[in-house]
């Protein structure tokens, strides 16, 4: 099954009582956006997930990132009062960027929901495509399923520090301005992680926001794997970040398309890399 659906394949499947959609349209820049898109129509059948109240956690200044992971527990019950069960086929989809919905399918991954697909296009494609949109809620039947954190690897930043110091390979979804320090709109550091290699996430799309073929994006990102690396060989492999664990899942996302192993993500990413002065700190290309 493909992670990714195309909108007229989700239009058939609406009505099916396996199916549970999640609209995760948000703005960094206007943080009640997303809620109000989501308010003024969405795709029938969706529940509405918020970046900083759903899929983050707690913020601690000085220590956390911007969007840390959400606590397991909250995360878990979130997830039952949307009826998502162990059967659940579920479709995220955010305003066609990918970037939000990659942050929740791949939390959706992590707790170990097993069926899991990105609407491509986002709710662009879905309206350009004559879907259905509505502005009624829905209330679904609540799941008592348990789900626990832990099937997907993450590194925190001691463990990076070390890997910066190595061999290892460190990828950085930001653009290239933010990486090289020459610009820095939302963290009060510019720079990157000493070592790690700038793969701008935008790059694993075409000029109309659709994901690249799995082909190319085999050679955009092939070239970080050891060929010893195997399904249960997961130290040796690409360790992904951004500014706060969100695009990271941008470029996570696109090397499972491209039938990769799964990378491993530093969810604290460059904002809380930088709550340490003793972390080091690298500019340029």
């Amino acid at each position: 099954m493909s992670l990714l659906i195309e909108a007229d394949e989700l239009a058939g499947m609406l009505g099916d009582e396996s199916l549970r959609l999640i609209d995760t349209r948000f703005s960094l820049q206007d943080i009640t956006l997303g809620n109000q898109q989501y308010l003024d129509g969405h795709i029938p059948g969706a529940v509405y997930a918020d970046l900083k109240q759903d899929l983050s956690g707690s913020i601690s200044p000085g220590v956390t990132s911007r969007h840390p992971l959400p606590d397991p527990v909250q995360f878990a019950k979130r997830l039952q009062s949307w009826g998502i069960t162990e059967s659940t086929h579920v479709v995220v989809y955010d305003d066609g960027s990918h970037a939000m919905a990659a942050r929740c399918w791949w939390l959706l991954a992590w707790v170990g929901v097993s069926h899991v697909r990105v609407l491509h296009g986002g709710f662009k494609a879905w309206v350009e495509g004559g879907g259905a949109v509505t502005q009624d809620a829905w209330v679904p039947e609540p799941s008592d399923t348990v789900f626990s954190p832990g099937y997907l690897q993450t590194v925190e930043a001691d463990e990076v520090l070390g890997l910066s110091r190595q061999s290892a390979v460190l990828l950085d979804a930001r653009g290239r301005e933010r990486f090289a320090g020459r610009e820095e709109p939302i963290d009060p550091v510019a720079g990157h992680i000493p070592g790690a290699i700038c793969m701008p996430f935008a790059d694993n799309m075409d000029g109309n926001h659709r994901f690249l073929a799995p082909g190319v994006l085999a050679e955009r990102f092939g070239r970080f794997y050891s060929t010893s690396d195997t399904d249960t060989d997961t130290d040796s492999r690409p360790v992904c970040y951004c500014g706060s664990g969100v695009t990271a899942c941008h470029n996570i996302l696109a090397m499972r398309l491209a039938g990769l192993p799964w990378p491993r993500l530093y969810p604290g990413s460059w904002s809380e890399w930088i709550t340490d002065p003793a972390r080091p700190v690298a500019t340029g290309d």
